[in-house]
């Protein structure tokens, strides 16, 4: 699907990444909406996504096919400029906020799924504060284990009766990829959007860096003072950038082995 704007996609690493004005994104996501509402996706493709996605073949292929993969971090910047591009950041909180706004004066309709429980019902009220007129399509909080067969037909049942524009997943990264990859095919909706802490960060469960910090690209520094569990996800980020450089010396991407 990256195909369909070629000439906007950079690669990193053979890892597409879109760099597009939001207002095009935007009006593509209501393209789409309004008719013929074809099932499709936007991966919110960070340095740690790209470290995963030269090692798993099912993440990569996710990505992949995404209709838009957005940059989401400093370090797909810093990657890109390593090997001389130049591309957009659009992260994942920034595009539910983006979204909320633009999709009021369209009726948008927006189910958000994830979370731990309730954090789906305060995003969605915390959001309605911000944009009164939003519509939420519903809320779903899906267990910490796996789902039986009439669990899932009946979330499949929900989230297709409620006709949402626009469904939100909110699991974590590789487990909310995955969640979509499942799911796709089983829901009549027009876009799904895995997009992890924008969730609690919208919500208010966790601390959104200040705009200062994400402008000039410490937001992961300071998610690290909050949340030191976020080490371990740096770690895999700085060994990504490392490949990148290595890339830019010899010239090809490092072989790595996707299982």
């Amino acid at each position: 699907m990256c195909s369909g704007n070629a000439s906007r996609v950079d690669r990193i690493c053979d890892i597409p990444v879109h760099s597009l004005p939001h207002e095009e994104i935007l009006a593509e996501m209501d393209r789409n909406i309004q008719g013929p509402r074809k099932r499709m996706y936007i991966s919110i493709t960070n340095t740690e996504s790209m470290y995963h996605a030269r090692r798993i073949s099912d993440h990569y292929n996710y990505i992949e096919n995404a209709r838009f993969s957005l940059c989401d971090g400093m370090g797909v910047i810093i990657g890109a400029r390593l090997q001389g591009k130049n591309v957009k950041r659009f992260n994942g909180p920034t595009l539910m906020l983006k979204s909320c706004e633009y999709g009021v004066q369209r009726n948008w309709r927006h189910f958000f799924c994830g979370g731990k429980e309730g954090v789906a019902d305060l995003l969605s009220e915390k959001l309605k504060q911000q944009f009164p007129d939003m519509i939420t399509a519903g809320t779903f909080c899906p267990p910490f284990r796996e789902m039986t067969p009439d669990e899932e037909a009946d979330l499949i049942q929900q989230i297709n009766d409620a006709r949402p524009d626009i469904l939100w997943v909110g699991l974590g990264l590789l487990k909310q990829e995955a969640w979509i990859r499942r799911y796709i095919d089983k829901l009549d909706v027009p876009w799904m959007v895995g997009v992890g802490a924008a969730f609690d960060f919208h919500a208010g469960t966790a601390r959104w860096a200040p705009a200062w910090v994400r402008n000039i690209g410490l937001e992961w520094l300071y998610r690290l003072c909050f949340e030191p569990r976020m080490l371990k996800r740096n770690i895999w980020s700085f060994i990504f950038l490392f490949e990148v450089v290595l890339e830019s010396i010899l010239g090809k991407a490092p072989i790595i082995g996707r299982r």
